[in-house]
């Protein structure tokens, strides 16, 4: 053994450079590079550490904390796990920024590795800068609150601990189950402290992604209640993506005539026009997944963890004698909702399932429902793409005491536009191409998205919906471009998401990697706005407008905002959009482009796709002033009585 004298910053780069993971007999690369924001608690100790032998890292600079963490995901995520972008940043604040992120890499299981400078060790020039000194605790830093969001988390006081933390960031990165974010602290005095490391630390390492297999037990099990079922229905998960299940779901619902949901981390698995595809479910679910739904005596979940909207709050399967049978690598997932489970990687799982189920005749029996829901879907979304204005179904939910046409009338004379949301959706969809991969994760787009948009290409749906972090969409963008450089990626994004956090759109102008924008500017937060008014409520508090001189509220007219002008002081080339023509117009010449893009189309607020056939708990108030509220609440109380406990 040899060893090599090293500060703990050069040791840790010269490790991360050499990760690697086998899949299928194919070697990759794990770690790509490292987004950083350097300032004094990591630019003299990592950055002098990559300024001096970066290795075969590329080094990537945010702009904001948060934002290139969130590339840093959209990067994993569209690579399907298999490599990843580490993240550095400073003491304080800068740590405090990636807090979001980590959450939202966790809550998706997406790989994220996090590298935030920490005080010192030694504590002996303490309170430094940006220092939160707890009188209770001294040993606690604004890097502690990581631990919460963080699916391993360690804190390197001592040279010599650098080596077992790194092998278990590496361990939990690595797996599949339990991936999430992972946050290593780094005490700015450590970080440039040396010690003599063994030279076998720095050899190359391959972490297997091995396919765990079912056990003939579960096989067994999964038949025997496959047997007396006859209206099965698929929810394809985002592990069918991850685990490169989309071939062998197609083979086996074709084979047995089963039809196939899916969820927002799902879909894009399979093209939209396959025959089997009934679409979105749950409570952002289209019109065929969730008719079916109601009928299904099997859900045979794939990959998923069945969030609130995947299963409207546990309600939109009302089979009295639907049971659920669990196709999952994470144990935790598969048990959910009493399911029958098959804790194994989605792609050998179904390949022995398919293989045990043929030696049967066994066969779905939906009595043509399936054929019927897909054409009764298909027609549905050709009349929402063709909405235009003055139509009266954009969302039935709202209430009649909210006024719509008053507020379309105030934006129109403002904007001048009238082009709906659903219709703008429809020129887009109809004019992207089959490789074009879409962006998205906040807001009423995600909603409008997955009832509606027709995937075209494999992968090509990127929905973070996990957390729906605003502010995720642009930046995350960047991290796709980079994943996937030879196709163009479309940002959807509202306007509010869009205020949030867009920071690394100057990013992708400074590495020439293209982004578009399209950017639905409606000055409201329309998810929320709608979800207020179902639920007996006034517009409140959701809708971009000036305060008022004569009700001291925040009622007066709606806030205008120049996002072109925004987007082109980066470098960007923008578009103004108000008519379908000009968004055309848009599409085409921004395509032609070289440097990231910007459309701002102004969509009329309150016109987004409406829902089907679901229903979602949330906690209106049990007493109120407000007869609606109070109206809503019961009927919130009796439909709580249909959905399953647990």
């Amino acid at each position: 053994m040899e060893k090599i004298k090293l500060t703990v910053a050069q040791a840790l780069i010269k490790f991360l450079d050499n990760q690697f993971i086998e899949i299928d007999g194919q070697e990759i690369k794990f770690i790509e590079g490292i987004f950083g924001i350097f300032g004094h608690g990591n630019v003299v100790g990592l950055g002098q550490a990559l300024e001096q032998d970066s290795g075969q890292l590329i080094v990537r600079q945010g702009r904001n904390e948060q934002g290139m963490a969130h590339a840093a995901i959209g990067f994993a995520k569209q690579k399907l796990r298999r490599q990843i972008y580490a993240c550095t940043s400073s003491v304080g604040p800068g740590a405090a920024n990636m807090i979001t992120a980590a959450a939202t890499a966790t809550a998706n299981r997406i790989p994220l590795l996090l590298l935030p400078g920490d005080v010192y060790a030694t504590r002996q020039p303490d309170p430094v800068l940006q220092q939160i000194e707890q009188s209770y605790d001294l040993s606690l830093s604004t890097n502690d609150a990581f631990k919460v969001v963080s699916k391993y988390w360690d804190r390197i006081s001592r040279p010599e601990q650098l080596m077992s933390a790194c092998v278990n960031a590496m361990r939990v990165l690595t797996d599949p189950a339990e991936t999430g974010a992972v946050t290593i602290a780094l005490p700015q005095d450590v970080q440039g402290e040396s010690y003599e490391y063994p030279d076998y630390f720095f050899q190359k390492r391959v972490y297997r992604i091995e396919r765990t297999p079912p056990t003939s037990a579960m096989i067994k099990d999964a038949l025997k209640i496959l047997s007396g079922k006859r209206k099965p229905l698929i929810v394809c998960g985002g592990g069918v993506k991850y685990s490169g299940a989309a071939n062998i779901l197609s083979k086996f619902a074709e084979k047995f005539g089963i039809p196939f949901s899916e969820t927002q981390a799902g879909k894009g698995a399979i093209i939209s026009s396959h025959s089997l595809n009934v679409g979105g479910i749950g409570e952002t679910g289209c019109l065929a997944a969730n008719t079916l739904a109601k009928e299904a005596d099997l859900i045979i979940g794939i990959g998923t963890r069945y969030t609130d909207f995947t299963t409207s709050s546990k309600w939109i399967f009302q089979n009295p004698t639907v049971n659920y049978l669990n196709i999952n690598i994470s144990r935790f997932d598969a048990l959910k909702l009493d399911g029958i489970d098959i804790i194994a990687d989605a792609k050998v799982a179904l390949e022995s399932l398919f293989n045990a189920l043929s030696e049967s005749d066994y066969q779905a029996d939906w009595e043509g429902k399936i054929e019927q829901a897909r054409n009764d879907y298909i027609k549905e979304v050709k009349r929402v793409y063709s909405v235009e204005f003055n139509a009266t179904d954009f969302v039935p939910e709202i209430a009649d005491h909210i006024d719509r046409d008053a507020v379309f009338l105030e934006f129109i004379k403002l904007t001048g536009s009238s082009l709906t949301q659903s219709r703008a959706l429809g020129v887009i969809n109809e004019t992207l191409k089959d490789t074009d991969i879409i962006v998205g994760a906040s807001g009423s787009l995600p909603g409008d998205l997955q009832r509606v948009w027709q995937c075209k290409g494999q992968n090509t749906y990127h929905l973070e919906y996990g957390y729906s972090c605003m502010g995720y969409e642009v930046n995350a963008s960047l991290g796709v471009k980079i994943a996937e450089p030879t196709k163009e990626v479309y940002t959807l994004v509202g306007d509010g998401a869009y205020m949030m956090l867009h920071s690394e759109l100057v990013t992708s102008i400074q590495e020439k990697k293209k982004i578009n924008v399209l950017l639905f500017d409606n000055m409201t937060n329309g998810c929320i706005n709608n979800l207020e008014m179902e639920h007996g409520m006034d517009s409140f508090g959701t809708e971009f407008r000036f305060r008022n001189e004569k009700t001291g509220n925040l009622d007066g007219g709606f806030v205008p905002v120049d996002f072109a002008m925004n987007a082109a002081s980066f470098g960007c080339k923008t578009y103004k959009v108000k008519t379908v023509e000009e968004l055309k117009a848009a599409l085409s010449d921004a395509r032609k482009q070289t440097v990231s893009t910007l459309i701002d189309i102004k969509v009329l607020p309150k016109t987004m796709v409406h829902k089907y056939l679901s229903w979602w708990r949330v906690g209106v108030a049990q007493v109120s002033n407000n007869k609606r509220i109070e109206d809503v609440a019961i009927w919130i109380n009796e439909n709580i009585e249909k959905a399953r406990q647990y």
